[in-house]
C-alpha cells in the first residue's frame, strides 16, 4: 500500500514512509499511530490502492523525499511474490545506491514470526538490522529510536566498525553471513530496546515506565448469578476507581481504559497498555441486604500477589467498604496517608442502599444515553431523581443529574429553548452546597457556565475541580478543554496530556489533546493526536475525522482534508468540514451544498459554524453577520471565539473585536 503525506510533499521534512502489504493494515495502523503520537510525519495511505501513472509517481516522490523507509515483513509479504509493496521497496532500495553507506534509511520491521534468515526481501534489508514489533505494537523504545535517527543527520553507531547495529543501521559486511554474531547482535539489541514476545498469543512490549504507585482496576465479576445485577458490580467498581484516585500519591488508570478489559485479559497487558505497575481485580457476590467483595492486588511486572481480601458487609456499609479497600490497597503499595482519607472518599455518597442502587443504575444509564443520538435522557435522569428522592443529601447524585440533564439539552435539537437548564444549575449549586470539597460539583458548575458563555464563572469551577480532584479523568478532560478555549495553551495540553496518561483507551482523551493543540496552532501534534483517537476506536464518532479534516487543511494538505471529511456519513460536523474544504479545493458548489446540508441539520443552532465557513470563504461581511448571530442566540459556539483558527480573517475587523470584548474572556 502507498503512503499519503501529512502535508503538501513541498514542505515536507523528516517524515516516515510506512510500506506494507494490505493484508497488514491494522498493525501498520498500530506502528503508525505510535509514531504519530510522539510527533512523527508518517506517510501512510489506509485506502485501496488507486494505481495508475499520476499515483505511480507520487509514490515514487515520496520515497525519494522521505527520511526513513519502514518496511513491515510478515507471512503476508512472503506468500505474495508480487504487490505494489515490492515496487515501493524496489525504489527505496534503489534511492539507497545514491547515499553514504553511513546513512540510517531503511528500517525493516517483522510483525510475527517471520524468520529474517531466507526471508523474501531485497538483499539491502538483509544488510541492515532488523526490528521485531508483534501485531505491530511499538514500544516507546522503538518510537525514540525513531526520533533519534530522523534527528540525525549520520547515526552515531552506523559506523562499520559497530559491533551492535541500531534499528535501521547497516550491518557491517563481516557479520553479513555469520548467523551465530547476527544471533547475538541481535540479542543484544532486543535486551536493550526491551522487546520481546510475552506468549505466543499476546504480543507485547516490556519497555514500559509506569509510575510506582500507578495501579488500574479491572471490572469486578459479577457472581450474583444474575446478569441484570452487573450494573451494580460495574457501578461498584467504578466507585473504588474513584475512591482510590481520591488518595494522593496513587495514579489511578481512568473508567474508559479499566473497563475496555471487561474480559480480563492477561495482567501483563493490561500493565503495558495502560503503563500501570499494578492491577486490582475482584468479584461482587450480592444478596438482598448483604455483600461479598473479593479484591487481590497483583504485581503486574513479576505477576505475584500483594495482597488479598474478602470482606462480608451489610449494604448499607458500602461507603466504608471502599475506603477499606482503599486505604488497604495504599497501604500494600506503601503510599503515604495524608489527611483524613475517609472524609475525601465517602465525600458527597450515601449510606442508604437504595439510593445507592439507584445511582449506579444512573450512571449505566447515562452511558448508554451519551452513546444515543439524540440523547435519550428521560431514564438516567430518573434514576438519578430517585436516588435524591431516597436520600436528599446525595451530592453526588445532585452533580451527575445536572451533567446528565445539561449534556441533553445541549445536544438536543431543541437546545436552544434550554428548559431544563435552571434545573441544571440548581443541582449543580446543591452538589456543590451539600459537599463544597467534591469535585464533580464543580466540573457540572463548569460545564453549564461553558454552556452559557459565563466564561468567569466556568473558568474559577474548573480551577476549583482541579485542585480538588487532579487525577479525576472527568476533570481533566472538561477542563483542558475550557483552558484551550480561554487561550491557556500550555496549563490545557498539559492537562489534556495527562487525561491521555490516565485514560490511553478511550478514543476523548486523545480527541481532547488534539483539540488543545489545534487551538494552540500546532496542527502537526494535532492530527498525530486525532490519528492516536481513531487508531483507538475506528468506528468511533464523525467528529474526530472531521476535526482531522479541519486540522490537515489548516496546514494544507488539502487531499488528507478531503479524505478525513469524507471518511463518515453525512453529519453536523462532517458538512462543516466539507464546506470548508471543498471551497478552497474550488469545488465551489459542492462547498454551498455541505453548508446547505448543514443548515438543514442545525439551523440557526449552527450560527457560529457558518460564522467560521464564511470566514474561510472570504466572505467577511456575511462571517461577522452570523457570529453578531450566534451573540443574539446565545449561542455556545461562541466559547471557541478567541482561539479558534478559522475565525483568523476577522480578528483585524472592529465588529469581530466588539463580540470578543462583549463574550468577556477571563485573562
Amino acid at each position: 500500500m502507498g503512503a499519503e503525506s501529512a502535508e503538501p510533499a513541498s514542505t515536507q521534512t523528516g517524515a516516515v514512509f510506512l510500506s506494507y502489504a494490505s493484508q497488514d493494515a491494522q498493525a501498520a495502523q498500530r506502528i503508525c499511530a505510535a509514531l504519530r503520537s510522539a510527533g512523527i510525519e508518517v506517510w501512510f495511505d489506509q485506502s485501496e490502492l488507486r494505481g495508475g501513472d499520476a499515483w505511480d509517481r507520487q509514490i515514487r516522490e515520496r520515497i525519494h523525499d522521505c527520511r526513513l523507509f519502514i518496511a513491515l515483513v510478515s507471512a503476508h509479504t512472503e506468500a505474495r511474490d508480487e504487490g505494489y509493496f515490492r515496487h515501493e521497496w524496489k525504489l527505496a532500495v534503489e534511492r539507497t545506491h545514491h547515499m553514504s553507506e553511513k546513512k540510517a534509511f531503511l528500517v525493516p520491521v517483522v510483525i510475527d514470526d517471520t524468520r529474517e534468515r531466507g526471508a523474501s526481501v531485497p538483499d539491502k534489508l538483509h544488510e541492515v538490522q532488523w526490528t521485531r514489533l508483534p501485531g505491530g505494537h511499538a514500544p516507546r523504545a522503538f518510537v525514540e529510536r525513531i526520533k533519534h535517527l530522523l534527528s540525525s543527520e549520520l547515526s552515531p553507531l552506523s559506523a562499520v566498525s559497530s559491533a551492535t547495529p541500531g534499528i535501521g543501521e547497516r550491518v557491517p559486511a563481516s557479520l553479513q553471513w555469520k548467523p551465530l554474531l547476527l544471533a547475538v547482535a541481535a540479542l543484544l539489541i532486543l535486551a536493550t530496546a526491551a522487546y520481546f514476545w510475552i506468549s505466543k498469543h499476546s504480543a507485547v512490549s516490556v519497555a514500559f515506565a509506569p509510575p510506582p504507585h500507578s495501579i488500574a482496576v479491572l471490572p469486578f465479576v459479577n457472581l450474583s448469578g444474575d446478569k441484570e445485577q452487573e450494573y451494580f458490580s460495574d457501578g461498584l467498581t467504578e466507585e473504588l476507581l474513584n475512591s482510590m484516585a481520591e488518595i494522593e500519591g496513587l495514579q489511578v488508570a481512568a473508567r474508559t481504559s479499566s473497563f475496555s478489559f471487561k474480559e480480563h485479559p492477561d495482567i501483563v497487558t493490561v500493565a503495558h497498555k495502560l503503563n500501570v505497575a499494578t492491577v486490582l481485580e475482584g468479584s461482587v457476590r450480592r444478596s438482598e441486604h448483604t455483600i461479598r467483595v473479593t479484591a487481590q492486588l497483583i504485581n503486574a511486572v513479576t505477576g505475584f500477589h500483594l495482597w488479598s481480601k474478602t470482606y462480608d458487609r451489610d449494604l448499607g456499609d458500602v461507603l466504608k467498604l471502599q475506603t477499606e479497600i482503599a486505604t488497604a490497597v495504599a497501604g500494600a503499595l506503601k503510599v503515604t496517608l495524608l489527611g483524613d482519607v475517609s472524609a475525601k472518599i465517602e465525600l458527597g455518597g450515601t449510606r442508604n442502599p437504595a439510593a445507592f442502587d439507584a445511582y449506579l443504575r444512573g450512571l449505566k444509564l447515562a452511558r448508554i444515553a451519551s452513546a444515543t443520538t439524540p440523547m435519550q435522557c428521560r431514564e438516567p435522569i430518573g434514576a438519578f431523581s430517585e436516588a435524591i428522592a431516597l436520600d436528599a443529601n446525595y451530592a453526588l447524585a445532585y452533580a451527575y443529574r445536572a451533567l446528565i440533564t445539561w449534556d441533553c439539552v445541549t445536544n438536543s435539537p431543541q437546545w436552544l429553548q434550554r428548559t431544563n437548564e435552571a434545573k441544571a444549575r440548581a443541582d449543580a449549586e446543591r452538589a456543590v452546597e451539600l459537599a463544597p470539597n467534591l469535585a464533580e460539583g464543580y466540573v457540572a458548575l463548569s460545564w453549564l457556565e461553558v454552556g452559557l458563555l459565563n466564561l468567569e464563572a466556568a473558568d474559577q469551577a474548573c480551577a476549583r475541580a482541579l485542585i480538588l480532584a487532579p487525577g479525576n479523568d472527568r476533570v481533566l478532560y472538561n477542563c483542558s478543554l475550557l483552558a484551550a478555549y480561554l487561550g491557556h495553551a500550555d496549563t490545557a495540553i498539559s492537562s489534556a496530556r495527562h487525561g491521555v496518561a490516565l485514560d490511553p483507551l478511550n478514543p476523548l482523551s486523545h480527541r481532547a489533546l488534539g483539540d488543545t493543540l489545534r487551538y494552540a496552532r500546532r496542527y502537526r501534534e494535532a492530527i498525530a493526536a486525532y490519528a492516536a483517537s481513531i487508531a483507538v476506536d475506528p468506528e468511533q464518532s464523525a467528529e474526530t475525522y472531521a476535526l482531522r479534516g479541519i486540522t490537515y487543511y489548516l496546514v494544507g494538505n488539502l487531499p488528507l482534508a478531503q479524505s478525513s471529511c469524507e471518511a463518515r456519513p453525512d453529519t453536523f460536523r462532517i458538512e462543516w468540514c466539507k464546506a470548508v474544504v471543498y471551497h478552497r479545493l474550488g469545488r465551489l458548489g459542492d462547498a454551498a451544498a455541505a453548508l446547505a446540508k448543514l443548515k438543514q441539520l442545525a439551523g440557526e443552532a449552527a450560527a457560529y459554524q457558518y460564522a467560521e465557513i464564511h470566514a474561510q470563504w472570504g466572505d467577511r461581511k456575511v462571517a461577522l453577520e452570523w457570529l453578531e448571530r450566534a451573540m443574539q442566540l446565545g449561542d455556545p459556539g461562541l466559547v471557541y471565539t478567541k482561539t479558534d483558527p478559522l475565525l483568523d480573517p476577522l480578528r483585524q475587523q472592529p465588529r469581530f473585536q466588539a463580540v470578543e470584548q462583549a463574550l468577556k474572556f477571563p485573562q
